[in-house]
C-alpha cells in the first residue's frame, strides 16, 4: 500500500501531541533560552524525531518516554541555569528524584515554570490522545532522524565546536554520543593493541617550582593569615578581571568587591581545577590537584593518610607556631569536613552550630552571608586577643543552590541567584571594611578567593575561572595585577613563601609571590571537560575523548587561535596524565579504609526531615571500584536519651538517589545501651558518588564510636560470580 494511504488514517491529534513534546517544545526552549545553534537544532530534530516514531501507536512505550523526556528537558534547563553546566550521564539518576528536586528548588523555586507547565500539558496530551492498534510508521521513516544524528556526529568529530555542550546536544543525545564514543575508543584500543610506551610525563604538573624572582625578598610583613572563600563565585564577577581578560560578560554583580580588587594584588588568570567545595578546599590548602573526575574526593582519601596531611598548609603553619582555625556557614558533618579539616591541621573547626547570632533569613544549608560575616568578625576579634599568630579560613554558603536573599534584594534583581550574589557582595565588602577599620589589615594577609565556579552561560571557560585577591600590609610592595597563569594548586606554596617558611618538596605549584620567566603547565576538570595548558598550547577534551587544541599564552581567555583537533591515543594522553595526578594519595591502590566516626556528642532532633541536612555521618561521594567488596562496621552509643530512646536509619545513595542495596535495619537504641552492626556488599560495577546517610530521631544525645568503611579487591575468580546485594551480619547490644 502506498505510504500516503497508510499514513492518512493515523490520528492527527496524537501525532500533533507527540510532535509538540518531542520536536516543537525542545526547539522553542532552545530558542528562548538563547541556546540557538544549528547543531543543537539538528540534535533536537534527530533524537526527537526518532522518539516520536518509536512512541507513535505504542502507548505502552510512549508513556515512559514522554515522562522521561519532559523531566530531562526541564532538569537540563534548570541545572544549566543554576550551576552553568549540563548534566553528565551519571547525573541522570537523580534528576527524577523528588527529594533532590524539592531541595534544589527550595527558596528560589523552579526557574522556568512556563517550561514545566508546557511540558506537563504536552505529556498529558500524549497520554490522553495516544491509542494502541493500527499501522505504525514504515521502517524507512527512521532514515531521516538517523541521518540527522549521523551528520551531527560526523560534524562534531571532524570539526568540534567551541560552544557549550547544551548549545550542541540535547541531553539524551549527549548520553548516547558518550556511549558511542566509549565503544569507538575501545575498538581503537583493540585494533591498535596494548600501549608499549612509558607512562606520560606529569613532572611539569606535579612539581614544586620556586625558581621565580621573589616579589618580597625575605617574606611579607603580615603576622596572621585570613583566607576568605566565597561559595561558587567565578572570576568574571570581578570588574578588573573582566577588563584584563577581555571577556564579553558585562554584568556587574559584585561592584563593591570589584572596588576592593583595585586596592590589592589581583590574579585574573586564576584556574579552578574542579567542581565541589571539598575538592577546591583540598587543592588550595594542600598544594595538590583534587580529583580530575567524579571519583572519591582526595579530602576523603586524605583521612587514610598519616603523612600527606602533614604537608597541608594548616599543618605547616601550626608547626611554625600559628593557631589554625576553620569556620564555615554550613554544618561540618557533610562531606566529613568535621574530620577532614582537623586532619589537614586545623586546631579548631566550626560550622553552623558555632554561631549564636540570629540569621537574617532562613537558608537550608546554613547561615546567610550577612549573619555569617558578622559572626566571622567576632571570631577574628577573639583571635586578635591571643598572643600567637593565627590562620583563619572562612567558607560562605549563601551563594549555593538554592539561592536565597532578603526581599529587598529579590526585588532589585531579576533572579534569586543574582540577588544572592548581590547580598554576598555587600556582606563580604562590609566585612573587609570592618577589618580595615579595626586595624586587622595592618598585620594580616587577607586572601579572597572562591572554592569553585558555578559558571556562566556564554562565557568561555567560566566554569574553571576563579580569582585570587591578596590584601597585604605594605600593599605598595606588590603589583596591582599578578600576570601569568596560576590556580588553587599554587596557594599553599604561595602562602608559605609569603611568610618565608619552608615549602615541602612533595607539594605542587608555583608561588604567586614570584615572577617567572617561563610558562608553566596546569590542568582542570570542570563542566565535563578536561583542560590542559602547557604555557603555549591549550588542549580541551570533551566527553567523546575528542580534543581541541588552541594557541594561547594564558588559560582563561575570551578567544584563542584554533589549531585543530586530536583524538585517539594522542588525546587520551591528557586523560592519562589526569589519572596519574588522581593517584597522588592512593598511589593507584584499590584498597580503601576510612573511619568516619569522631566520637563526639551528637544531639538528636525530635524529627528527621532531610536526608542531607540531618545526616549524622560524613561518608559522602565515595567511589567504590569495580570488582571489590565493601565492609561497613558501626557502633552507636546512647549518651543521654529519655525513656523512649532513639530511632535510627541508615540509607545509601548513589548520585544522591536511594540505592536498592538491602542495608540491614537498625534496631531501636535504648537508654544506656549501644548498637553494633556490620554488613558487606559487592561492587560488580564501579559505584560513584556513593553516600551513607545515618538519620536519628529522639530526645537526647548519642555518640558514633565506629563507622568504618573498608573496600578491598575480590579474588579474580570471584569477581565474575559476585552478585549485587548485601550479606548482613548485625548484632544489637
Amino acid at each position: 500500500m502506498p505510504l500516503s494511504s497508510r499514513w492518512l488514517p493515523y490520528p492527527a491529534a496524537s501525532l500533533a501531541a507527540l510532535g509538540l513534546l518531542f520536536l516543537a517544545l525542545p526547539m522553542a526552549c532552545r530558542y528562548w533560552l538563547g541556546w540557538s545553534s544549528w547543531p543543537g537544532y539538528v540534535s533536537d530534530l534527530g533524537l526527537g524525531g526518532l522518539l516520536l516514531l518509536l512512541s507513535y501507536r505504542r502507548p505502552w512505550l510512549a508513556a515512559p518516554l514522554a515522562l522521561a523526556w519532559a523531566l530531562l528537558l526541564l532538569g537540563n534547563a534548570e541545572l544549566v541555569n543554576a550551576v552553568g553546566r549540563m548534566p553528565e550521564p551519571s547525573d541522570l539518576k537523580y534528576l527524577s528524584d523528588p527529594q533532590f528536586v524539592s531541595q534544589s528548588t527550595q527558596g528560589g523555586g523552579i526557574r522556568y515554570p512556563w517550561l514545566a507547565g508546557a511540558l506537563a500539558l504536552a505529556v498529558l496530551a500524549c497520554l490522553l490522545l495516544g491509542r494502541s492498534g493500527g499501522p505504525r510508521p514504515p521502517r524507512y521513516a527512521y532514515a531521516l532522524p538517523l541521518a540527522l544524528l549521523l551528520g551531527h556526529a560526523v560534524q562534531q568529530y571532524r570539526a568540534p565546536s567551541e560552544d557549550d555542550q547544551w548549545h550542541l546536544f540535547s541531553l539524551p543525545h549527549k548520553a548516547l554520543a558518550e556511549g558511542i564514543s566509549r565503544a569507538r575508543v575501545a575498538l581503537e584500543d583493540w585494533y591498535a593493541g596494548e600501549d608499549s610506551g612509558l607512562p606520560p610525563d606529569i613532572a611539569g604538573l606535579s612539581r614544586l617550582d620556586l625558581s621565580g624572582t621573589p616579589l618580597l625578598p625575605g617574606g611579607g610583613k603580615a603576622r596572621n593569615l585570613l583566607i576568605v572563600t566565597l561559595e561558587g563565585i567565578p572570576g568574571a564577577y570581578i570588574g578588573k578581571s573582566r577588563q584584563l581578560l577581555g571577556t564579553p560578560y558585562k554584568e556587574d554583580l559584585m561592584p563593591r568587591l570589584s572596588q576592593w580588587a583595585e586596592r590589592g594584588m589581583l590574579t585574573p588568570d586564576y584556574v579552578l581545577h574542579s567542581h565541589q567545595t571539598i575538592r577546591g578546599l583540598y587543592a588550595m590548602l594542600c598544594g595538590d590537584y583534587g580529583k580530575l573526575d567524579s571519583g572519591t574526593p582526595k579530602g576523603v582519601e586524605l583521612l587514610a593518610s598519616q603523612t600527606r596531611n602533614l604537608q597541608c598548609l594548616p599543618h605547616q603553619l601550626r608547626a611554625m607556631g600559628f593557631r589554625t582555625h576553620f569556620l564555615q556557614g554550613a554544618g561540618l558533618r557533610f562531606m566529613a569536613k568535621d574530620q577532614i579539616m582537623p586532619h589537614m591541621g586545623f586546631e579548631q573547626a566550626h560550622g553552623r552550630d558555632w554561631f549564636r547570632n540570629k540569621p537574617y533569613l532562613e537558608f537550608p544549608w546554613g547561615m546567610d552571608d550577612k549573619a555569617y560575616f558578622e559572626g566571622a568578625l567576632r571570631y577574628v576579634q577573639q583571635l586578635r586577643r591571643e598572643r600567637q599568630p593565627w590562620m583563619l579560613t572562612l567558607l560562605t554558603v549563601g551563594t549555593h543552590q538554592p539561592y536565597s536573599a532578603p526581599p529587598a534584594y529579590l526585588q532589585r534583581y531579576p533572579t534569586a541567584k543574582q540577588a544572592a550574589i548581590g547580598y554576598l557582595d555587600d556582606a563580604v565588602s562590609d566585612f573587609l571594611a570592618a577589618l580595615e577599620k579595626q586595624g586587622v589589615l595592618e598585620d594580616t594577609l587577607v586572601v579572597v578567593t572562591s572554592d569553585e565556579s558555578h559558571g556562566l552561560e556564554n562565557v568561555r571557560l567560566a566554569s574553571a575561572w576563579g580569582f585570587n585577591l591578596m590584601l597585604a600590609p605594605k600593599q605598595d610592595r606588590l603589583p596591582a595585577v599578578k600576570t601569568g597563569v596560576y590556580g588553587h594548586v599554587d596557594l599553599t606554596a604561595s602562602l608559605l613563601d609569603y611568610f618565608a617558611l619552608p615549602v615541602p618538596d612533595n607539594i605542587a605549584g608555583r608561588s604567586l609571590l614570584r615572577d617567572y620567566a617561563t610558562p608553566r603547565e596546569i590542568i582542570s576538570y570542570t563542566n565535563g571537560l578536561l583542560r590542559q595548558h602547557d604555557g603555549k598550547v591549550f588542549t580541551e577534551c570533551n566527553f567523546q575523548q575528542v580534543c581541541r587544541r588552541y594557541e594561547s599564552s594564558g588559560f582563561i581567555a575570551d578567544h584563542a587561535k584554533y589549531l585543530g583537533r586530536v583524538s585517539g591515543r594522542q588525546a587520551r594522553l591528557v586523560g592519562q596524565r589526569a589519572a596519574l595526578l588522581d593517584q597522588s594519595i592512593s598511589g593507584g591502590q584499590l584498597g580503601q579504609r576510612y573511619q568516619f566516626a569522631n566520637r563526639e556528642r551528637i544531639d538528636l532532633k525530635p524529627e528527621s526531615r532531610d536526608d542531607w541536612a540531618d545526616n549524622l555521618i560524613g561518608a559522602q561521594y565515595l567511589e567504590l571500584p569495580k570488582g571489590t567488596r565493601t565492609r561497613v562496621s558501626l557502633k552507636i552509643d546512647a549518651l543521654s536519651l529519655d525513656r523512649r530512646g532513639a530511632n535510627l536509619r541508615l540509607l545509601t545513595k548513589e548520585f544522591d538517589r536511594d540505592t536498592s542495596l538491602a542495608i540491614p535495619a537498625l534496631p531501636p537504641l535504648k537508654r544506656g545501651e549501644s548498637i553494633q552492626l556490620s554488613f558487606d556488599f559487592a561492587n560488580p560495577q564501579t559505584r560513584k558518588a556513593f553516600s551513607f546517610h545515618l538519620l536519628g530521631e529522639g530526645h537526647g544525645a548519642i555518640r558514633i564510636s565506629d563507622f568504618s568503611v573498608v573496600t578491598e579487591p575480590l579474588p579474580p575468580e570471584l569477581v565474575a560470580n559476585q552478585a549485587v546485594g548485601t550479606t548482613p551480619e548485625a548484632a544489637a547490644h
